[in-house]
């Protein structure tokens, strides 16, 4: 981080360093910097730090800046951020503030009529996805990185029961028993199950896998690794702005993850916020485009 903080000195861009102390610190320390008036907020970790620096500083004016650190690193991947933080605090100058949307979960926060919401940047995970972040142990992740998550999913596969949830969608509804709301292509890290996903269009791309038999996920793994999964019968991919979801018939309880940590359980809406972060992107895209 000092190596990156003076890279970044040497274009001009003084950074003062301060550390997160433990979970849900960063979203206290970027509130307080949006407050204080920072024009520029830069994190270094991965996709989970990130949600919780957005949720401290959006809706607002300041901007973001990212300098990828983390297990999958599905944002920085998507913008095609140097993977290392070194080199992408030398390169950070010369990127542009780009105005994006971003995703928001709200649910019921215990029996006192409370809500809760959160906002998410790269994705939402519903069901088996999320049960597997509850089940993985932090030091196997730190250690493993995405090995881990492939490991644990394996493992879990055989072990979950796969309950039924319900997503209603532009008046219909849903059955599955996981689904991925995305704004980005990717899913942990090199997976793309959402093709027509764009970071910078108003949208979210909902993936649902129906099926509640363990065997069966070992054929869905296989065909997103080979980017047929939308062929399969069972596999649904509908692109909305609101999704509202809950338990089925039998009331289990689901859980659902932002950005690669737990954050809640169904009953919950998931909707896109346009208009609401400023991010620093490269000029070109990874794409190509503009």
């Amino acid at each position: 981080m000092r190596e990156a903080a003076a890279a970044l000195k040497n274009n001009g861009i003084s950074a003062h360093l301060v550390p997160t102390t433990g979970p849900d610190t960063a979203r206290g320390l970027a509130r307080d910097a949006a407050a204080r008036g920072e024009e520029l907020i830069i994190v270094c970790g991965g996709d989970g730090t990130i949600n919780e620096v957005i949720n401290g500083m959006a809706p607002g004016k300041t901007t973001l800046g990212i300098l990828p650190y983390g297990t999958a690193n599905i944002f920085a991947k998507e913008l095609g951020l140097p993977h290392h933080p070194v080199r992408a605090a030398r390169e950070l100058v010369n990127w542009v503030p780009r105005r994006i949307a971003l995703g928001r979960a709200t649910w019921p926060k215990g029996n006192g009529g409370q809500i809760e919401s959160r906002f998410f940047l790269s994705l939402a995970g519903i069901g088996f996805d999320a049960y597997i972040v509850r089940k993985l142990a932090l030091d196997f992740k730190r250690d493993w990185g995405v090995i881990a998550y492939v490991w644990e999913a394996i493992r879990q596969a055989l072990r979950y029961s796969f309950p039924t949830f319900v997503c209603r969608v532009d008046g219909r509804e849903i059955h599955g028993t996981f689904a991925l709301l995305q704004r980005t292509k990717r899913y942990a890290g090199w997976l793309r199950i959402a093709p027509g996903a764009d970071i910078f269009e108003p949208h979210l791309n909902l993936c649902v896998f129906k099926s509640h038999h363990w065997s069966r996920y070992f054929l869905y793994a296989a065909a997103v690794i080979t980017r047929q999964h939308l062929r399969l019968a069972d596999v649904e991919m509908v692109q909305t702005q609101k999704i509202d979801c809950a338990s089925g018939i039998n009331e289990a309880v689901i859980d659902f993850e932002l950005d690669g940590e737990l954050a809640g359980q169904l009953p919950a809406t998931f909707e896109i916020v346009p208009d609401t972060l400023t991010v620093l992107v490269p000029p070109v895209r990874v794409d190509g485009r503009q």
